[in-house]
């Protein structure tokens, strides 16, 4: 099976969303979400609980926890060999509809326009 290319969701302004919120997590915590985007790219649309899940509406989430801290990299698939990566949380139960709404907003975006949409990783 062929490596699914990961990107970053870039805004606008060119901000990264999910890039913001990584460079505040602890360092081990930034080490196993490392691990959860390389699994992703290994595996793509195959990857499956407990690592991701799908929420609804083509939108799923990488799952790292540590230490009792659940965090979640929400992101949906362009076309057959991209995942976009929208953005991280944080949650004590499940992802807020809130979230999920936001990251699909994006999705939109992306869709509409993947260029100006995309940071790729360094």
């Amino acid at each position: 099976m062929p490596r699914t290319k990961v990107v970053f969701y870039q805004e606008d302004d060119a901000t990264v969303p999910l890039l913001e919120w990584f460079d505040r997590l602890p360092t081990r915590a930034q080490d196993k979400c490392r691990l959860k985007i390389e699994r992703l790219e290994e595996l793509g649309h195959e990857l499956r609980r407990p690592e991701a899940d799908y929420l609804r509406d083509g939108i799923y989430e990488l799952r790292v926890s540590l230490q009792g801290v659940h965090s979640r990299m929400l992101y949906f698939f362009h076309r057959t060999t991209a995942a976009v990566l929208s953005h991280g949380t944080t949650k004590e139960r499940r992802v807020s509809p809130r979230e999920i709404d936001l990251t699909i907003r994006r999705k939109r975006q992306f869709e509409h326009d993947p260029t100006r949409h995309t940071h790729e990783a360094d």
